[in-house]
């Protein structure tokens, strides 16, 4: 199976700090294959016998804690899954939808009804927020860099690890995936 690991707060200053070479050194320690980063911020694809991805995620974590001194937490996806991601964009048949200015939040699990009642409460203006399975796409159309919406407060709206990637990285991250699906046909 081809799975796509994604950390959150990794090599964002100058804390949990790690190179991407001693990061696929520790999912091929883990029994992992055809191991590949993306871009300095946790993004890993590999293939793995395992079929639970939540244990997936906690051998992650673990290994890094281990390695690092740090916990990570790590959200995976199948890349069916990220594909299914790709397919349902709420945004992608409108026009003026700039791909930089959008990100997906995957989330470790879906939100229950109470935090959904505390989403669907935020305000929308100016970025706006669609929850669809385990997924929250955001739009930022005055750009990420200061939204009106900040990490913290979605942080405490949703309730549970998440962890964010632009529309770019997505694509580029699934496009890693199937390119590994392929070669071990």
């Amino acid at each position: 199976m081809v799975l796509v690991s994604m950390l959150r707060g990794v090599n964002l200053g100058p804390h949990h700090r790690i190179k991407m070479t001693d990061l696929k050194a520790l999912y091929e320690s883990l029994g992992f294959t055809g191991v590949e980063t993306l871009i300095q911020s946790g993004n890993v694809v590999f293939r793995t016998p395992e079929r639970s991805a939540d244990r997936v995620a906690a051998r992650i974590e673990s290994g890094i804690e281990e390695r690092f001194g740090f916990r990570a937490p790590a959200v995976v996806r199948t890349a069916a899954e990220l594909r299914s991601v790709v397919e349902r964009n709420p945004f992608a048949g409108r026009d003026g939808i700039e791909p930089s200015k959008l990100a997906v939040n995957f989330l470790a699990r879906a939100l229950d009804a109470a935090a959904q009642v505390r989403l669907r409460a935020l305000p929308e203006a100016p970025e706006e927020v669609v929850l669809a399975g385990r997924e929250l796409y955001i739009y930022f159309p005055n750009g990420m860099a200061r939204p009106k919406l900040s990490a913290a407060q979605l942080d405490r709206v949703v309730g549970v690890a998440m962890t964010a990637r632009n529309w770019n990285t997505v694509g580029k991250l699934l496009e890693m995936a199937e390119r590994l699906e392929r070669a071990g046909k």
